[in-house]
């Protein structure tokens, strides 16, 4: 059975500790085009904010994820498609390496790990949240960034390689580097996707597109715009693979 993000081309990430912009519902938010929603956050996430913004899309026709950030904002709904779990290669804590996923394990007795999947996150803004959360090692060259997707991939096994540039638009040669590297597993990159062109760019280069903070920022339109712009890469991309 083929992964479910088989197909995907862009993912738009709702913060459930951030606001829609005024007017926007989550009915808009599941017809931007979006191949899926993920629902998650790095601060200010509870179960209580997660379980609403779940509970508004889980009536549209559209696949829908959870990304714990921790215990405590997991909610288990029959309807999700499934949880994707991060866990940080270029970490210095193993906490967000391993330990708070042993910590979900030993007190959740509820996992459904028929539908779990990890994501391989490589962090590489040293001015973000999430690198300052996971104290990440954020120095890194394009030969770095390929290994660490090689160990992703090809020594623990991982189906998603993650490149994460949160709040600003990455290095299209360091991503390249992370998808190069990986045979089967798929490369996600998310940063600071502000437009067509930047996803059109990045999309050229990784094999989906997160687009997170501007649905909070500048609404459904602008989304919509990114979508159309990775999927236009994507049928540039298999129109050179035809030839």
């Amino acid at each position: 059975m083929p992964l479910p993000w088989a197909e995907w081309d862009h993912v738009l990430k709702v913060d459930p500790d951030k606001p829609l912009p005024d007017g926007v519902t989550y009915g808009d938010v599941c017809r931007t085009g979006t191949d899926a929603l993920e629902v998650g956050g790095t601060r200010g996430v509870t179960g209580e904010k997660m379980a609403a913004v779940i509970d508004a899309c889980v009536r549209y026709d559209v696949p829908l994820f959870q990304e714990p950030s921790s215990t405590a904002a997991v909610v288990h709904r029959d309807e999700l498609d499934g949880y994707l779990v991060p866990t940080v290669l270029n970490t210095r804590d193993a906490t967000w390496l391993v330990g708070a996923h042993k910590e979900w394990v030993r007190l959740d007795d509820d996992i459904r790990w028929d539908r779990t999947w990890t994501e391989a996150y490589i962090v590489l803004n040293p001015d973000s949240a999430v690198a300052e959360y996971a104290d990440a090692d954020c120095d890194l060259r394009a030969d770095d960034v390929a290994a660490y997707a090689t160990v992703a991939e090809r020594l623990f096994g991982q189906h998603i390689v993650y490149v994460e540039y949160s709040g600003t638009f990455g290095d299209p040669e360091l991503v390249a580097a992370a998808t190069d590297a990986l045979e089967e597993a798929t490369c996600f990159y998310g940063g600071g996707i502000a437009d067509y062109d930047a996803a059109y760019e990045m999309r050229s280069v990784a094999d989906v597109v997160v687009v997170g903070d501007l649905l909070h920022d500048d609404g459904v339109e602008a989304v919509a715009e990114t979508v159309a712009g990775a999927k236009a890469a994507a049928a540039d991309r298999a129109d050179v693979v035809a030839r």
